[in-house]
């Protein structure tokens, strides 16, 4: 019985053929940790008793998360993280050369196919988007890992995703990705591996790859994966010239299911509260108002959303009664969004031009929202008090959603502006 994408790159970091729902220890390729997870990532590593990391070039510290910092415990949190990158001569950016973890890795060539890499971050599902094995782990986890180069994995079953058709224009990943999650519920990859295949998906820029895989957790999955192909090599041409080994899924591999989707006719949809599984039509939804809309983060911060946005937004003005938050995923996404003139867009319509973080995703600042508000975001979760106030609500949706919201001041797609 041949093996899936995932069995095989888990295979390879083993040195043995594994199978779903074995225990395996496994080399790993890259270890991340941000501003939030790091401290006690690096407290755990001290009481091995050990020096030195592994490989200081395998392991990544990026602050993103309450930067630049929000309040002194923000700073103190940084500064632990700073300073033992620095001793380590770890991988790290600084404010003002990095952004938001899960751009500034990709935009420097930092993940690729075949490769294990785990984050203490429930998003680094993220990098699957570039045929790697990719999963989120806690901070003690993390901080084995940085000591012995090495992880422990349950092999996940593969789920098999078909997407059938030619997408609308004006639909994306992220609404590929919501009306997957949308069909099968929040738990209905639990512990999977969600493999992303069919001619809509070697259609899909890769842009849209990196939303789908960063929100495969929101199904319950262990890691999203898709195969390398023609666009990954294109894309990885212009941040690296490393070498590295794809896998791609046997003809005989054996799947856990395999899900197929005709998505042809598919709308721009939104999450509405408090599930990235209540998804519905964005212009079905009826007079829903917003008061604030953020645009950015791991998701849906990229130079091809911001470009979407600016479309959206160009010659038009946010709605008197909405606060519209852009936020750069990266330094590099912010400084190429000046070059092309899309900062001036933003800031001529009325929206805010934000330096690049995490920010108002977590509800860590930014954008925090009051009780009774309520925001439409480009970002990855709207559990009940995500952003803010518990009695707060978060509505997900793409770029061109969130921009044609932001004009009219209630959820509504590009199409209700003309």
């Amino acid at each position: 019985m041949g093996q899936t994408m995932t069995e095989k790159i888990l295979s390879r970091a083993a040195g043995r053929e594994v199978h779903p729902g074995e225990i395996a220890e496994v080399a790993v390729d890259l270890v991340m940790t941000n501003d939030i997870t790091a401290p006690i990532s690096i407290r755990e590593f001290k009481r091995t008793g050990l020096e030195r990391v592994f490989d200081p070039t395998k392991v990544v510290f990026v602050p993103d998360h309450f930067v630049p910092a929000k309040d002194i415990k923000a700073a103190e949190q940084a500064k632990v993280m700073r300073e033992f990158a620095r001793e380590q001569g770890a991988v790290y950016w600084e404010v003002g050369r990095a952004g938001i973890e899960h751009v500034v890795l990709p935009e420097n060539g930092l993940t690729l196919p075949g490769q294990v890499i785990i984050g203490a971050d429930s998003h680094s599902c993220t990098y699957g988007a570039f045929n790697a094995f990719s999963t989120g782990m806690g901070s003690t986890d993390i901080a084995a890992s940085m000591a012995l180069g090495t992880t422990w994995v349950r092999v996940p079953p593969t789920i098999k995703f078909v997407y059938h058709g030619t997408l609308p224009e004006g639909v994306g990943g992220k609404d590929l990705i919501l009306y997957t999650i949308g069909q099968i519920g929040v738990d209905g990859a639990l512990y999977a591996a969600m493999e992303f295949t069919g001619e809509t998906i070697d259609a899909l820029e890769v842009d849209g790859r990196i939303t789908m895989a960063n929100m495969a957790i929101e199904a319950g999955a262990k890691s999203g994966i898709f195969g390398c192909d023609d666009k990954t090599r294109a894309w990885l041409a212009n941040v690296t010239d490393r070498t590295y080994e794809p896998a791609e899924s046997d003809p005989d591999a054996r799947y856990e299911r395999v899900v197929e989707f005709d998505v042809s006719t598919l709308k721009p949809l939104v999450a509405l509260p408090h599930l990235p599984s209540n998804v519905h039509a964005a212009d079905d939804v009826g007079d829903v108002r917003v008061d604030q809309v953020v645009i950015g983060s791991c998701t849906n911060g990229r130079l091809s959303d911001l470009r979407e946005v600016a479309k959206v937004l160009a010659g038009r003005q946010v709605h008197a009664n909405v606060r519209c938050i852009v936020i750069p995923g990266s330094q590099e996404v912010a400084k190429q969004a000046h070059k092309e003139g899309l900062a001036d867009i933003f800031m001529e319509s009325g929206a805010i031009w934000s330096t690049s973080t995490c920010g108002p995703c977590l509800g860590g600042y930014m954008g925090v929202l009051a009780k009774g508000e309520r925001c439409l975001s480009t970002t990855n979760r709207n559990f009940r008090g995500r952003m803010g106030h518990r009695e707060a609500e978060v509505i997900l949706a793409g770029p061109q959603v969130a921009a044609a919201t932001a004009v009219l001041g209630h959820v509504a797609s590009p199409a209700a502006l003309n």
